[in-house]
């Protein structure tokens, strides 16, 4: 009896964070999918060396969170395929899929706009470019407001003591106007930052909200208040990693660009939970969209439950949150839409019609205009991370 071997593949991936057991979690849905590989993986965390068996390791491709230029070249020495999922090492030159840190950003910042917060800040980790590429989106995303920025190393203190740099922290985020809208760059860092706040008296989500990025379930649940965050979709890039790895164990070519999927949404938790705004029937309104956008909303229908005209009403929007009625309805649309479509196989047409869109091909117009991209691709991008809910 002929069995035919099957392929060989190490991954070089941390367990000690969300992200990397979501990308785990990816591959391990395409393996399933797909031919049967014969996976090598050991617990290790993102600052790890490289495991002394790599060296002697006859294996036929690798994925890996590549953090240093050291386990860069070392693995290039291999002569082994390699995919990257991480993309801190710029210049690697191994295929890389990662998470949309741009995309990441701008759905942060909608999230602290749609709740009428016109000052900003950022806390990110200092010399990684993937926490630079997202204030630097922040900062085009909320534009023309400033975004004033705090970095840390990746070591949180350094050489200065805890209580030394946590109280820094805390005079930074005194100094911010408020209300403010904070970006953590990661939700490692949310539990620091609202300690901070704590520390400068600056009451959350009142004075400042707070939103982070992976939705590491247990690191947000544990902050107080519990840390909303956006949903990067790791277990995607899990997926989309072994896709590419499958191409060239195959001998197929694969592209030098960078694959980068878009985030699947925000959870919403207390840390956001707050409407910074002034105007009662701007208050009104918003709360009415977000609760009823789907069931056909009318701008005359909101003016009316808000107790002012219609003129006034859009005069006071375009002032406060700088878009029209129109827009926030069909942004709420959108956000019920992804949310249908990356957490049930519900058919199109019935994704479109619970989310308030007169039809399917309306809802794949506005979602080309507003997403660049399709309901139907926005789906099979998500398909990874779906079932795993």
């Amino acid at each position: 009896m002929n069995l035919r071997r099957r392929p060989h593949v190490a991954l070089l991936i941390e367990t000690s964070l969300a992200s990397g057991r979501d990308i785990l979690r990816g591959i391990a849905r395409y393996v399933r999918e797909h031919e049967p590989w014969a996976l090598y993986h050991e617990a290790h965390s993102l600052t790890d060396a490289l495991p002394r068996w790599l060296s002697r390791w006859k294996g036929d491709g690798i994925i890996a969170r590549i953090q240093t230029p050291e386990m860069a070249r070392a693995l290039a020495k291999s002569a082994i395929p390699v995919v990257d999922v991480l993309g801190v090492v710029a210049e690697s030159r191994f295929p890389l899929v990662h998470v949309d840190d741009e995309a990441i950003a701008r759905l942060a910042a909608e999230h602290l706009r749609e709740r009428g917060l016109e000052n900003f800040g950022f806390f990110g980790i200092r010399s990684e470019n993937w926490s630079e590429r997202r204030y630097a989106a922040f900062c085009r995303a909320v534009a023309p407001a400033c975004v004033a920025m705090y970095e840390l190393p990746r070591d949180g203190a350094g050489k200065r003591s805890w209580e030394r740099v946590e109280n820094r922290l805390a005079r930074w985020i005194a100094a911010l106007p408020r209300p403010a809208g904070v970006l953590v760059c990661s939700d490692q860092r949310g539990s620091q930052l609202l300690e901070a706040c704590r520390r400068a008296g600056v009451a959350v989500p009142d004075d400042v909200s707070v939103i982070g990025v992976d939705d590491d379930q247990p690191l947000c649940e544990v902050c107080s208040p519990p840390l909303s965050s956006v949903q990067p979709g790791h277990a995607r890039v899990g997926y989309e990693a072994a896709r590419v790895m499958d191409r060239l164990l195959g001998g197929g070519a694969v592209s030098r660009e960078p694959i980068l999927l878009p985030p699947e949404g925000i959870v919403s938790r207390l840390s956001t939970d707050s409407l910074a705004i002034a105007d009662r029937a701007i208050v009104v309104a918003l709360r009415l969209i977000r609760e009823q956008a789907h069931v056909g909303l009318t701008v005359e229908g909101l003016a009316r439950h808000a107790g002012v005209s219609r003129s006034v009403l859009q005069r006071r929007f375009r002032s406060v949150l700088r878009c029209s009625i129109h827009q926030a309805i069909l942004s709420a649309k959108i956000k019920q839409a992804r949310e249908l479509l990356t957490r049930s196989n519900l058919p199109l047409a019935i994704v479109a019609e619970r989310s308030g869109f007169k039809h399917q091909e309306y809802m794949g117009v506005v979602f080309k205009a507003r997403l660049g991209t399709t309901p139907a691709r926005l789906r099979r991008d998500s398909g990874p991370s779906r079932t795993q809910r």
